[in-house]
């Protein structure tokens, strides 16, 4: 399938190449280049702050302070009180260092630190330090810079950053030290991954892609590293059902989970896969719980499980296996866990099915796994930190050590099978005990209604994600897992 341009997502490295064909095979001379970026972000800035009357703005010795120059010099004749700021040593050549100079022609350029007390007094400070190329925790006067901008943000200044925020790495989405925090950030030519994932999310704000003019020919054959997931996808792989359908086109799921104190995860679980379109649902949970679960959702089948053979009738009967909320840690959840397991039947595992994986690892290609960072990193071996420092890499690792389909959820979900893919929906306010048990259940109905195993995890990751934004419509604080469940309905019949 072809990936449209906005929505392929580029290495540090090839955002470097995709430069190097506009100028030296398109033609597009690299001022010319330099220019336009800085029109599109001061375009930008405009629409969002039209009020703007001051700016400051921060340049680094690369071309990422070049872009900043010539933004200081599109804001000046737009009527603005303009300062800047170099950082580092002053470009010596190329399209910067003529940035530079012809910037100098109209105003002049003061030490960072003196200026970084000002950044209180303006309306706008522009982030010109580092471009893709940097990937080191920023020391000395840069990090000073970086904590200036920031603390000026707290108190009110609006933060633009050209091309990405300093001090994020743009392979990774990581900010291995302090990191400029971005109100909007207006990025060129190729979008960089880690703008869309970890602390990317949260540090560039709004994101703006602008491809800057530059003929699409430039992507032919360089694969991107990611996608990002489109909305329209959903009406793709679930159109409208035939006329005549009955439930038992629609599959049939099996929630194994419920420990004792632990079945409202897998209620949650149930309540997501029939809100997605599942035909039937079961659960399987201890006895104790079915009485209750059956009265909190009488249109799922609950089962109480005590024992190996039960389940196996069950299991029988089901299209797909979703183990793993509430599931606990006993030996009942020991003993249920190894028959889904064995099964043979498709599985979307998560919780603490995880956990079980973990301490007795296999590999199979016909299940989804669906961790958060810190059951990654048990899957892993390794510290949350390590996950959270290269997401990419972690995914990767984890598909090849257990196969299947990766959902690796976080801030900028990433989905990993043949492709991967990056989901750009979802809010703060998802950040809630459940939301996982309810994504288990979405990816599971739609396994149950026949879509390939990436397909479902993809669809079910946007579905999720676009529940919990239409959710949050009166607020993310305090939105429950039952808001976004009961706002599936409209985002599965799009």
């Amino acid at each position: 399938m072809t990936v449209d341009i906005a929505r392929r997502l580029y290495s540090a490295a090839q955002s470097r190449e995709l430069d190097r064909r506009a100028i030296e095979e398109q033609g597009i001379a690299g001022d010319t280049l330099m220019q336009r970026a800085a029109g599109a972000a001061w375009r930008a800035a405009r629409a969002r702050w039209p009020q703007t009357r001051s700016i400051a703005v921060v340049c680094g010795p690369g071309n990422n302070g070049g872009d900043g120059y010539e933004v200081a010099r599109l804001a000046r004749a737009d009527g603005c009180q303009v300062r800047v700021a170099a950082y580092g040593s002053a470009p010596q050549r190329g399209e910067a260092a003529a940035a530079r100079r012809a910037w100098l022609r109209e105003g002049v350029i003061e030490d960072a630190a003196a200026l970084a007390p000002d950044f209180l007094n303006v309306d706008l400070i522009v982030d010109g330090l580092f471009g893709s190329g940097f990937a080191r925790a920023p020391e000395g006067m840069a990090r000073t810079l970086i904590e200036a901008i920031n603390a000026a943000r707290a108190r009110g200044a609006n933060v633009l950053a050209l091309d990405l925020p300093s001090g994020l790495h743009a392979d990774t989405g990581a900010a291995p030290g302090a990191a400029v925090r971005a109100d909007l950030t207006v990025t060129f030519i190729g979008r960089k991954f880690g703008l869309h994932t970890g602390a990317g999310v949260a540090l560039c704000g709004e994101i703006v892609f602008d491809a800057l003019g530059v003929p699409a020919a430039i992507h032919e054959n360089l694969e991107p590293v990611a996608e990002l997931l489109d909305a329209a996808e959903l009406a793709r792989v679930l159109p409208r059902r035939a006329r005549d359908a009955h439930k038992g086109d629609h599959g049939h799921v099996l929630v194994v989970g419920g420990e004792v104190g632990l079945c409202g995860a897998a209620l949650l679980c149930a309540r997501a896969a029939l809100r997605s379109g599942a035909g039937l649902v079961s659960v399987a949970t201890r006895a104790a719980h079915a009485a209750a679960l059956t009265a909190a959702q009488p249109e799922a089948m609950v089962h109480g499980v005590e024992s190996r053979s039960e389940l196996a009738a069950l299991i029988e009967r089901a299209s797909v296996i979703a183990l793993g909320p509430g599931l606990g840690q006993s030996e009942w959840s020991r003993t249920v866990s190894e028959a889904a397991l064995e099964a043979g039947k498709p599985l979307v595992v998560d919780a603490d099915a995880l956990n079980g994986l973990a301490r007795q690892p296999r590999r199979r290609e016909d299940w989804i796994l669906t961790p958060h960072p810190g059951e990654a990193a048990r899957l892993l071996g390794v510290s949350t930190a390590v996950v959270q420092a290269d997401r990419r890499a972690a995914a990767r690792a984890l598909r090849e050590r257990y196969g299947g389909t990766i959902v690796l959820k976080g801030a900028g979900t990433l989905v990993l099978g043949e492709r991967l893919a990056v989901c750009p929906y979802g809010n703060p306010g998802m950040a809630t005990g459940g939301m996982g048990d309810a994504l288990t259940g979405v990816i599971a109905a739609l396994v149950a209604q026949k879509l390939p195993l990436e397909s479902a995890a993809r669809a079910g990751v946007l579905a999720h994600a676009r529940a919990g934004d239409r959710a949050a419509s009166e607020g993310e604080r305090g939105l429950l897992v039952s808001d976004l469940i009961g706002a599936l309905r409209a985002i599965v019949n799009p």
